[in-house]
């Protein structure tokens, strides 16, 4: 399990000050991924265009380069704003294997000054049922902490 309390202290000193964006993105995708074993991939897709993500920086493998607000579970986290937290990816109405390994994943909206949603934080585990809601809690409070100012 990930030590939450390391990994937000890890985080806040490695990005005191930073205000571009994709180095906070960048940064935050390695040292989320590298947290905890359970994570197989671990990404941002940037909203780049109305109702369109596109992949940002990422730890793991290979990831789908567009992602429409219209599919799957990132584009479900964009187009609600809210975290889908799913233990069975199989499961989720339209998702998109984007790599087979993938059994479960959490997708959390990244938000900026005035709720401006820049994108979303997806992680991808080759485990079923890998994540918890102390992941999605703890994990928003990261990019609560990180993003609020961009």
């Amino acid at each position: 399990m990930t030590d939450y309390d390391a990994l937000t202290a890890r985080i806040r000193a490695l990005t005191h000050g930073e205000t571009d964006e994709i180095a906070l993105m960048a940064t935050l995708a390695c040292e989320i991924h590298h947290s905890d074993d359970r994570f197989d991939w671990t990404g941002f897709y940037r909203v780049t265009a109305p109702d369109l993500l596109k992949i940002g920086p990422y730890q793991g493998g290979h990831g789908c380069l567009v992602i429409p607000f219209s599919r799957g579970v990132c584009g479900a986290a964009a187009r609600t704003r809210q975290t889908q937290l799913v233990p069975d990816v199989d499961a989720f109405p339209g998702h998109i294997a984007c790599a087979s390994s993938t059994r479960s994943e959490i997708v959390l909206p990244v938000l900026g000054a005035k709720g401006r949603l820049l994108g979303v934080l997806d992680i991808d585990s080759n485990q079923p049922d890998a994540f918890t809601e102390e992941d999605a809690t703890r994990l928003a409070a990261i990019l609560e902490e990180v993003f609020h100012d961009i």
